[in-house]
């Protein structure tokens, strides 16, 4: 990712609004919509230049900088357009204060992504020319023809044994593409069935209509059936030991959506809930763990553990306790050891999944759960969770409240 100079900034701004920079005055009125808008646009990078789009606040659309005073609280308003579950896949950005003509400004620099097309609430954004709005099935099929040729993650890596057949196009029709794309553009759809597909990632192209990894973990009738290790183990155990009694056993399977309400049901089953009639005039109901906490853990696991070269579910073991919740795939990308969970530090080795979860509404946050987590178990008055980061899997320990013998 190149550091941009301020003379090469300055220059961006002299050579005017372009279809790789747009200028804002300051961070108020429509401008926070409109910047979200122009880094979807950004990320999609439908004139292929491979160059980051930059947005300038603090200065005139007549190209003068003006400034304005960039505090903490503006770089993290622009920083959570990020990662604010609007714009889906998310997108690689960065924000940051510099000084220009004398003035304060904040840059925001937008990556062209890797897995388009980008959505931002459902709608493709894209600028080429003078020309911006949403794209049109033209450049649709333009974004997917990218992706083919860009370095694609794993969940875009096409499956060459499967076929349409092998996904359930009802629940793509009725539960995942209403939610995918706005109503505005579905009411005035002309897109096919394979345009749709495509166009949201389930299948390479509309052309060439094999089902990705993405379409078979999301939409797949038989996922397993690809995918060996795409499901969840459910150990219920009696004991702190692995060797202890198993009293509930289970391979959750399914396309992603069936395995986080499933793992949603088990949860809810095994978590004891103790009344306290005594301490005040209104009972008091404390769980074991608070369920959301739970939530935010395994969907997390689901969605960020490597699908590529291993055949090892998520594990998830109940003993009396704790929980401890297996990811296969060590970290990845930008986040390690040593930063791992802390705010602001994400990264997606599945950055298209991370989207079919959002769409889904399993994720209202990017980059987030964990903090969430913490903070849950934290009322609850359970000790903060342990993640251990090892090459080939990350294992979070949650364990039952300190102060209760439930």
């Amino acid at each position: 990712m190149r550091h941009f100079t301020d003379a090469e900034l300055l220059q961006l701004i002299t050579d005017d609004e372009s279809d790789r920079v747009e200028f804002k005055e300051a961070l108020s009125g429509s401008a926070p919509e409109k910047i979200r808008e122009d880094i979807c646009a950004f990320a999609n990078d439908l004139p292929s230049h491979g160059e980051p789009g930059f947005v300038f606040v603090g200065v005139k659309k007549d190209k003068t900088i003006v400034g304005l005073p960039v505090t903490d609280e503006l770089l993290r308003r622009l920083a959570d357009m990020k990662t604010d579950g609007n714009i889906v896949p998310p997108p690689s950005l960065t924000v940051e204060k510099r000084v220009l003509g004398g003035n304060e400004v904040a840059v925001v620099k937008v990556e062209p992504s890797d897995s388009p097309p980008v959505r931002y609430k459902s709608a493709i954004h894209i600028r080429i020319g003078p020309r911006r709005g949403t794209a049109t099935i033209q450049d649709e099929r333009k974004l997917n023809e990218k992706q083919r040729y860009g370095d694609r993650p794993f969940d875009l890596y096409p499956v060459p044994t499967a076929n349409i057949s092998d996904l359930n196009l009802a629940l793509f029709n009725y539960e995942y593409l209403p939610q995918a794309v706005s109503q505005e553009i579905l009411v005035q759809n002309e897109r096919t069935l394979n345009e749709q597909l495509a166009a949201t990632k389930m299948i390479i192209t509309a052309d060439q209509p094999t089902p990705t990894v993405l379409g078979i973990l999301t939409i797949g009738k038989n996922p397993q059936d690809f995918l060996y290790g795409a499901y969840v183990q459910f150990l219920r155990i009696d004991g702190d030991e692995l060797t202890d009694e198993i009293v509930d056993s289970e391979e959750i399977r399914g396309a992603i959506s069936d395995q986080i309400r499933r793992l949603d049901d088990k949860l809810i089953a095994h978590n004891r809930v103790a009344v306290d009639v005594m301490s005040g005039p209104v009972e008091k109901r404390t769980a074991l763990y608070p369920i959301e906490a739970l939530q935010q853990i395994t969907r997390n696991a689901i969605m960020h553990r490597t699908y590529e070269g291993t055949n090892a579910p998520v594990r998830v073991y109940w003993f009396n306790n704790r929980i401890d919740i297996s990811s296969p795939g060590g970290a990845f990308g930008g986040v390690t050891a040593d930063n791992f969970g802390s705010l602001g530090l994400t990264d997606y080795r599945n950055p298209n999944l991370a989207e079919a979860m959002r769409t889904l509404g399993f994720v209202q946050h990017f980059g987030m759960g964990i903090l969430i987590a913490r903070r849950l178990l934290a009322e609850n008055e359970n000790p903060a969770p342990v993640f251990k980061i090892y090459d080939t899997a990350v294992v979070a320990t949650i364990h039952i409240r300190d102060s209760e013998n439930l």
